[in-house]
């Protein structure tokens, strides 16, 4: 007996209007819902299920968006319908996309607010399953100098020394830094121990004539400036 054909298979079984590659060369990609720009890079999806609906389920199962960011390649692989091609090319696509937002070598940005600090590290800092703690540096007029990188982990008095927070600003000269790490709950209310590190980098900082222009932590789709908050910035 021939095997019944499904009629949610492809795209191209949807109307013109409301397929999605179709969608975006007459509207613009801004116009797609999250389903459908996934389904473009899907391009096909599976029995029962064409790639629109594939996407709108592995946005489901994941957590939408940030759950992508934050799927490994093997995580992407065990999804039904998605194998390592498919994978790979929403791998590459969130890569490009964090690209993105790094600064071009040849131009320094200016830090003059909150947003601005977060602006440069929430992409991929809202992505970590663990906590990280890096180091905005900035020269006089707050341009930014680099970012250093220094902690992955459970991050914790006993693990986070004053003093290597300070190393590489001290090398490259650095008038102040921005203090910046996340907290992979997607939560970004400071804790107890935040206000209290934030207390003694500010301290150490006025000790070695480099200011601490702010903490920042990193949450899901938002952060909060503990200068902003008064917290620990007496």
């Amino acid at each position: 007996m021939a095997r019944e054909q499904s009629t949610t298979y492809r795209i191209a079984d949807l109307e013109e209007r409301q397929r999605p590659r179709e969608r975006l060369a007459e509207l613009g990609a801004q116009a797609l819902n999250d389903d459908e720009l996934l389904a473009i890079l899907l391009r096909v999806g599976l029995e029962g299920e064409n790639a629109v609906q594939v996407g709108n389920r592995l946005l489901r199962e994941l957590g939408g968006l940030f759950g992508l960011q934050r799927a490994t390649f093997s995580e992407l692989c065990q999804q039904r319908g998605i194998g390592e091609a498919k994978a790979a090319q929403i791998k590459a696509a969130i890569e490009l996309g964090r690209r993105l937002m790094m600064v071009h070598p040849d131009e320094r940005p200016i830090i003059q607010s909150p947003e601005d600090a977060a602006a440069l590290v929430q992409y991929e800092m809202s992505a970590f399953s663990q906590e990280h703690l890096w180091v905005i540096l900035v020269d006089t007029r707050h341009r930014v100098i680099a970012v250093d990188k220094l902690y992955a982990g459970s991050l914790n008095a006993s693990t986070v020394r004053t003093g290597e927070l300070f190393r590489m600003a001290i090398q490259r000269n650095a008038a102040a830094i921005i203090v910046v790490h996340n907290h992979p709950s997607g939560d970004p209310t400071p804790s107890p121990e935040d206000i209290n590190l934030t207390r003694a980098l500010i301290q150490a900082g006025k000790l070695l004539d480099i200011e601490v222009l702010d903490h920042l932590v990193i949450g899901i789709g938002r952060f909060v400036s503990l200068k902003r908050e008064r917290l620990g910035f007496d």
